[in-house]
């Protein structure tokens, strides 16, 4: 079987805040040492599939940087395919920006086409999960399907924020509805497809012609090819699987990493999840410190009687003596000077909070109100940044000069420039 994955990698993923403002979905850390796109690689490789192109649009910088030639997930190779990263061009025909997740695989289909695969993966770059993507396709191939869909069961209460499947006894769709208001059901569409290279050509070409589609797989290609009876299955999954689409969906997911058992076990050895590591010193930790249900990446430092609990430390993380920090994510180099606190939060890249200074707050109450600290931002001494505020990217303390009583309401908006 010739297999190709098709990685979309190019969303702006708006809904994170503070965490895209610099980089797109799929290069955002997760888990420590990872990024997220690292998740759909690992499947790919672990699956033994080494033919995979990354679709990028928005800010591809540190998604390039990540990636590069693919060697981390053994995807440095030529022969056998390897991972290629594709950006919109501008060739003899007009293009522009994809219009679509269907309309990004539309311009890249000479891409695709080349070692006439037989098999067409469309994954997302942007979910947490494991799934052996051969057991897929071999029911793919079983079922004579044209396209199969994989579902996962969501709480009902969620369901609006997924396309429902409904199916026959053999799984077959009979019905699709993106994003319904009141969901027929919960059997949710996760986003990962598999499709014949033939039929792909084919829907796709006739959505292109389509002037009144909005050229996504979701809401136009699957629904018109269960509309036109076409063979679409549904591949059931049983395994964890999130959307890390939104700032709470974030925090939550990491979150489960730290439950007992964990939702997602990264210790697993026959499923590694590849990435690409800097070479950090051990963690070091001081006398009195206190660590409680927590991952610590490499380079961590951990001063005399920090206490971390329920938290994941990025590689670099430096924790000044006294600090405490409760249910939060920090992610590399930030720096939690002396004597802070942070509650419930995430913690951009090379962030600095102030000596003394409370970041978020715990509390339990089915409104999370995760505050956000933005890339490089400078948080100042002594001041209190109140639960599901966001501090933007850059901000540095001259930008907190309206806040007289060195406190942030809760729910506010700091941004670099507001001096």
């Amino acid at each position: 079987m010739k297999i190709k994955a098709v990685i979309l990698a190019g969303g702006k993923g708006t809904r994170l805040g503070v965490l895209t403002i610099k980089r797109a979905k799929p290069a955002v850390p997760f888990g420590g040492k990872y990024r997220i796109i690292d998740f759909a690689l690992s499947n790919c490789v672990n699956s033994n599939i080494f033919d995979v192109m990354v679709l990028t649009q928005y800010r591809p910088h540190s998604l390039n940087d990540h990636i590069g030639k693919g060697r981390p997930w053994d995807l440095d190779r030529s022969f056998t395919g390897g991972v290629r990263l594709l950006q919109p061009y501008q060739g003899s025909f007009d293009t522009d920006w994809y219009a679509g997740t269907a309309d990004a695989v539309t311009q890249n289909l000479n891409f695709i086409r080349q070692g006439r695969p037989e098999f067409v993966l469309i994954l997302s770059g942007d979910h947490i999960y494991e799934m052996d993507y051969d057991m897929l396709v071999q029911y793919h191939r079983d079922k004579g399907a044209d396209a199969t869909v994989c579902t996962i069961r969501v709480p009902l209460d969620e369901a609006s924020r997924f396309g429902i499947v409904d199916t026959d006894l053999d799984y077959r769709v009979v019905d699709f509805v993106e994003k319904p208001a009141s969901p027929p059901g919960n059997l949710a569409n996760m986003g990962v497809y598999v499709f014949d290279y033939a039929a792909l050509e084919q829907v796709l070409q006739a959505d292109h012609a389509d002037r009144y589609s909005e050229h996504d797989f979701g809401k136009n290609i699957l629904p018109k090819m269960v509309a036109e009876r076409m063979n679409v299955y549904a591949y059931p999954y049983g395994g964890y699987w999130i959307d890390v689409g939104t700032v709470d969906a974030y925090w939550e997911a990491h979150m489960d990493l730290l439950s007992s058992p964990p939702s997602l076990n990264l210790n697993d050895r026959t499923w590694v999840i590849h990435t690409r590591s800097e070479e950090r010193p051990p963690v070091r930790i001081g006398a009195d410190a206190r660590i409680v249900d927590s991952m610590i990446s490499d380079g961590a430092a951990i001063g005399a009687g920090a206490v971390i609990e329920r938290s994941i430390l990025s590689p670099g993380v430096f924790v000044g003596p006294g600090a405490v920090i409760r249910e939060s994510v920090i992610l590399n180099d930030a720096y939690i000077e002396r004597g802070a606190l942070v509650e419930r939060a995430l913690v951009d890249k090379i962030a600095v909070i102030g000596k003394d200074a409370r970041v978020g707050a715990w509390q339990d109450m089915g409104d999370l109100r995760i505050t956000s600290i933005g890339k490089n931002a400078r948080i100042p001494p002594a001041f209190t940044i109140g639960a599901g505020s966001v501090v933007g990217s850059d901000v540095v303390h001259s930008d907190f000069a309206q806040y007289q009583d060195r406190r942030v309401p809760a729910a506010s908006q700091v941004k670099f420039g507001a001096r």
